[in-house]
């Protein structure tokens, strides 16, 4: 979602990779792994972790916002340099990034908003409220990101002043704000501080990449067990659950982060590191190159029509075969998951046609 901001000439393509490939986990994580339940109140989201012994585990590589952030720190901090060359005031490098992605963000959930008031309202739908909240509720993560955007005067004047003891400060934070909400319980309020200590922490840390590629290799390992060794500490205090994504009945390591988190990225980005440079060989290729450039192309209107092209697959699945009372994961269930994300693929597109083509970044040229 962040934009690239090389040219094409002195492109990063293994941080285009790496956003391609976080975009591309969270879509079909929801597309693929998404249990819709029926209540009293209407739909309800749950997902196979709850039902599956281990699961969890899973999500330690496949929770990848914190990765997500770290990419986006970095993008941030190379484009600001590139536009403070060029004279821009930081504010106003601020409010461009800020008015690229809020608009469209407000515009779909206004638009989800109306349908939702006019559907429940001719058709009596009691259930349209929770529905529409589903669609939308994905949106979370681009408030938080804008957020950020917003703060990065913030962030870079704290780097240039303090360096990595930024980093040592927001994990303080976001330790104490944790040992407060789960030692004294403060209440969860307290916890959404932590949308700023935590996600903060994972964008200050893109801050540093370019450092942590000059590195020794043995600073990308320390990094990935550092992490690692901390996320399985954290889970096994019993403090905290095991899943990196919010499981129904469960404190939740996601809303609002935690201290799992901050290992969580620390992991990913030390894993980031040391898979880098066999990546970095295969991301010479022209089709590789093609293949992160077309995600990275329509990042926006996937991410952000992505749960509407679900719902629609799923109206339309209700309408042939009736509602899917399913409870938890079946063994076919299971079997079908691989081409589960096909459905809400071919409804999402369309969307993407009618709605979506003005966000869909112009080609850029591929190196050779």
């Amino acid at each position: 979602m962040a934009d690239s901001s090389s040219s094409p000439s002195t492109r990063n393509y293994y941080i285009d990779f790496l956003r391609a490939f976080s975009l591309l986990v969270v879509v079909a994580w929801h597309w693929v792994f998404t249990i819709v339940l029926w209540q009293d109140d209407g739909p309800h989201a749950t997902s196979p972790i709850g039902f599956t012994t281990g699961l969890w585990m899973a999500t330690w590589l496949l929770q990848v916002m914190p990765l997500f952030f770290y990419v986006g720190g970095y993008s941030h901090s190379v484009a600001w340099q590139k536009a403070r060359a060029g004279g821009e005031h930081i504010w106003s490098f601020v409010w461009r990034r800020l008015r690229r992605l809020a608009i469209p963000a407000l515009a779909l959930v206004f638009v989800w908003i109306a349908l939702g008031i006019a559907l429940g309202a001719i058709f009596d739908l009691k259930w349209i409220s929770r529905g529409v909240l589903l669609v939308v509720s994905p949106l979370w993560f681009m408030g938080v990101y804008l957020m950020l955007i917003a703060m990065l005067p913030l962030f870079l004047w704290l780097h240039e002043r303090w360096d990595s003891i930024v980093l040592v400060f927001l994990v303080a934070a976001a330790g104490t704000v944790d040992i407060l909400r789960f030692r004294y319980d403060w209440g969860e309020w307290l916890g959404l501080v932590n949308m700023i200590f935590v996600w903060g922490l994972c964008h200050q840390l893109g801050f540093f990449y370019d450092r942590l590629v000059a590195a020794a290799r043995r600073t990308d390992l320390t990094l990935l067990w550092a992490g690692l060794a901390a996320l399985a500490g954290l889970v096994a205090s019993g403090i905290y659950p095991g899943s990196m994504v919010g499981v129904p009945g469960e404190r939740s390591n996601m809303a609002p982060p935690t201290l799992c988190i901050v290992a969580l990225v620390l992991f990913q980005a030390g894993f980031a590191e040391v898979i880098r440079p066999g990546m970095e060989v295969r991301l010479q290729r022209p089709r590789w190159q093609r293949a992160s450039d077309t995600i990275n192309r329509f990042s926006m209107p996937l991410f952000l029509f992505h749960t509407t092209g679900l719902a629609l697959y799923l109206g339309v699945r209700y309408v042939i075969a009736g509602r899917n009372e399913l409870r938890e994961p079946t063994l076919g269930w299971w079997l079908t998951r691989p081409f589960a994300f096909i459905g809400p693929l071919l409804l999402t597109l369309p969307v993407i046609f009618l709605f979506g083509r003005q966000w869909v970044r112009k080609p850029r040229a591929i190196r050779s």
